[in-house]
C-alpha cells in the first residue's frame, strides 16, 4: 500500500481538475477523447496547463444516459491510463473492476458518482489500495435523475447524505484523511439547487473534508447564457465563486483559463 499524505496536503486550494470523457456520449465533449492518442494528449496538455490532476472516465453519466459493462469501460480508459503511467490521474468509475485495474496503473484516486451505493466491492478495492476517494451526491440515476429533482432543503438534504456515505467508507477501512466530498452539481439538481450549493457551500465544507466542484460546461449556467452549456466565462465564475466559499478542487474541461482565474483569486484573497 502506498504511503500517501492526507487530501487536503496533496491538493491544496484552489486545485484543478481536468476531465478527460473516454466516451461517445459526454454533454461537453463526447466522442472528442474515445480514441487513445487525443485522449492521452488533452491530458498531457491539462497537466502541463497546471491541472493538479486529471479524471479519467469510460463511461458517461449525463443526464438519461444508460451504464456500460465493467468490460466496456475498461476497454475505453485502460489504454489511456497505461500511456499516462506515472501522470497525476484519477478514474471516474463506481466499478470496483475498473478501479482495481486502474489502481493497478497508478491512478491515484477513485471518483464515484454513487458514493459507493453501486458496487459493494468498491470500498474494499479503495481500502486495500490506500487509495484517495472522492464520495459524490447524486438524486436518483443518471437515467432518471433530471426529470423532477426535489428536496425539503437541497443544502440540508446533501450535507446529511454525505456525511452518511463518508462515516460508511471509514467503517470500511478507508481512511478519512483521504476522502473528498462532491455535492454533485447538475445530478439530480435544478439550476436553482445548484446555485443554492454553491451559494450555502460553507455548509458542505463545514463537515470536515475537502470539497470537489464540478461546474464547468453544466446546463444550469446555460440558464445564465442562453447557451446550451454556458459559456467559458460563465464556468471561470462560478469556479472562482465556489473556491471564494470554501471549494478545494475544481473539476473542469478548460483548464488553462481556470487556473489563471483561480490563480488571481487566490492571490486577492491573500
Amino acid at each position: 500500500m502506498p504511503e500517501r499524505v492526507p487530501l487536503q496536503e496533496r491538493f491544496s486550494a484552489p486545485s484543478v481538475m481536468g476531465v478527460i470523457n473516454v466516451t461517445p456520449d459526454s454533454f461537453s465533449d463526447g466522442g472528442l477523447h474515445l480514441r487513445v492518442e487525443p485522449a492521452v494528449t488533452a491530458a498531457w496538455g491539462m497537466l502541463e496547463a497546471g491541472a493538479a490532476i486529471v479524471d479519467v472516465g469510460g463511461e458517461s453519466t449525463r443526464p438519461g444516459s444508460l451504464g456500460v459493462s465493467a468490460d466496456e469501460e475498461l476497454a475505453r480508459v485502460e489504454p489511456v491510463l497505461a500511456d499516462l503511467g506515472g501522470a497525476p490521474v484519477s478514474v471516474d468509475t463506481s466499478k470496483a473492476a475498473v478501479a482495481r485495474r486502474a489502481l493497478e496503473l497508478g491512478v491515484e484516486l477513485v471518483n464515484d458518482v454513487t458514493a459507493l451505493r453501486h458496487d459493494p466491492e468498491l470500498a474494499g478495492v479503495v481500502a486495500d489500495a490506500g487509495a484517495y476517494l472522492c464520495l459524490m451526491h447524486m438524486q436518483g440515476e443518471p437515467r432518471t435523475m433530471q426529470e423532477d429533482p426535489r428536496y425539503d432543503d437541497v443544502v440540508s438534504d446533501v450535507k446529511r447524505f454525505l456525511e452518511e456515505r463518508l462515516a460508511f467508507a471509514v467503517s470500511e477501512g478507508i481512511d478519512e484523511e483521504r476522502v473528498c466530498l462532491d455535492p454533485g452539481i447538475g445530478f439530480g439538481k435544478t439550476a436553482a439547487h445548484n446555485f443554492e450549493l454553491v451559494r450555502r457551500l460553507g455548509e458542505l465544507v463545514a463537515i470536515g473534508r475537502p470539497v470537489l466542484i464540478g461546474l464547468s460546461r453544466k446546463s444550469s449556467l446555460g440558464t445564465l447564457t442562453g447557451t446550451p452549456r454556458g459559456t467559458l466565462a460563465a464556468s471561470v465564475g462560478a469556479a472562482v465563486a465556489a473556491f471564494e466559499r470554501g471549494a478545494t478542487i475544481l473539476r473542469v474541461h478548460d483548464v488553462r483559463e481556470h487556473v489563471e482565474a483561480l490563480a488571481a483569486a487566490s492571490a486577492v484573497r491573500g
